[in-house]
């Protein structure tokens, strides 16, 4: 089947982009950053803007005051992810511009030691306007070892799939990440860090829905299990940034489950490291107890900043499963273009991304070619990403930008 983009729909697109960026860049020219207090679990933003991106790290934040008995910081957050993709296949084809992701939303800080995050989601497209909300939680942070997060959450099992898709590279997660399922579900998790070791451990829910009442009291879904850690190995072996991350999975999901319904454990590692202008960030995932198979795959991305605001992506993927059909194509864009299930999984990407004002404003494109099942797929994207709010923290690419090789700033 092959879609075609309303022309209509792609000016206005862009023409709302355009507008939108002026009246930021208008608005929070000059404007100091400051920092926000260590016991903020959300990452720190940055002091002394120079670059655009440093003139709108703190854009959506509309009160901070450290010393306020009652508010610490009210943030509007939302996100804009619209991207354009051309697939074709030895057995389809297909092309289309989607609204990937829409959200808004809101944080709030208050008494020290309590956030507040509510995020409502619409659905591909605009359709509809209202599809509930990715987030909808509350934290209590006793300390920087331990805080108790309850509501509806992001589930984090994988790297690939704890990196918020505003810092992603590439035109979608990983195939053997997307295969679990995991999504936005009701949970009480535990955050915190000693020492070298960040740790995130929780209960979540294996169904929601666009109803959040009914997300959290009807519970009749199964349950999972998610422990995860990373570890900060510091300036090992001459690089800049090296860490490791183990996680593991166990799914109870019956009938009723939306998520995590495939495999019944998981396990992920990888190590991610980064040297002057290059990121390297390795991981395994694996499933297993699922009726078609168990399933094993490689996630390889390598990348480089050829200047402060252009880097190189590449990824390759491989997965192999013990069933005939163990293994699933990607919803978007492979299947769409005739991408069978099979037990053999083989991709490579190569894009430019462009960051305009770090990762609050950029531009990406990319080409990738996938393979299984005896069927091959081509596909180019172009992407446009934007948010506004608060940024999460961890290893890379989570809010980090490195040096570019040529044309370094400083």
């Amino acid at each position: 089947m092959k879609q075609k983009a309303n022309p209509l729909m792609m000016r206005h697109f862009f023409v709302t982009a355009a507008l939108t960026l002026l009246s930021i860049v208008s608005a929070q020219a000059g404007e100091p950053s400051g920092k926000t207090p260590s016991t903020n679990l959300i990452a720190p933003t940055l002091a002394g803007p120079d670059t655009l991106g440093e003139m709108l790290e703190n854009l959506g934040l509309l009160y901070k005051e450290d010393k306020g008995s009652f508010l610490q910081e009210f943030w509007v957050l939302g996100r804009y992810h619209g991207q354009y993709h051309w697939s074709e296949g030895s057995a389809g084809e297909h092309e289309g511009y989607e609204t990937r992701r829409a959200r808004v939303g809101f944080q709030a800080r208050m008494f020290d030691k309590l956030t507040v995050h509510a995020q409502m989601v619409s659905g591909s497209d605009f359709e509809p306007v209202y599809n509930g909300f990715t987030e909808l939680w509350a934290q209590w942070a006793f300390n920087k070892q331990i805080a108790l997060t309850i509501g509806q959450q992001k589930h984090r099992f994988t790297h690939d799939r704890n990196t918020s898709s505003r810092y992603i590279n590439y035109l979608e997660r990983s195939m053997m990440t997307n295969m679990f399922g995991a999504d936005y579900t009701p949970a009480v998790t535990l955050l915190g860090r000693v020492d070298h070791w960040t740790y995130y451990t929780g209960i979540f829910s294996n169904a929601t829905g666009t109803d959040m009442g009914s997300a959290f009291t009807d519970l009749d879904s199964g349950y999972s299990y998610l422990a995860a850690v990373y570890y900060d190995l510091g300036k090992v072996a001459s690089l800049d940034t090296a860490h490791l991350y183990f996680s593991y999975l166990h799914s109870e999901a019956n009938e009723n489950a939306t998520n995590l319904a495939r495999f019944r454990d998981g396990v992920a590692a990888a190590v991610i490291a980064t040297k002057g202008s290059t990121a390297l960030v390795t991981e395994v995932t694996a499933g297993f107890g699922a009726e078609e198979g168990d399933a094993v795959g490689l996630n390889f991305q390598p990348s480089y900043f050829l200047t402060d605001n252009l880097q190189l992506v590449g990824r390759y993927q491989i997965a192999a499963s013990n069933g005939e059909k163990g293994l699933s194509a990607q919803r978007r864009y492979e299947r769409e273009a005739g991408l069978p299930s099979g037990d053999l999984y083989q991709a490579a990407y190569v894009g430019l991304n462009y960051y305009i004002a770090k990762h609050r404003i950029k531009v990406m494109t990319g080409i990738e070619y996938a393979t299984m099942g005896g069927e091959e797929v081509w596909t180019a994207s172009t992407m446009f990403r934007f948010f506004f709010g608060p940024h999460s923290g961890g290893p890379f690419p989570m809010n980090q930008m490195l040096d570019g090789h040529y044309f370094h700033a400083n």
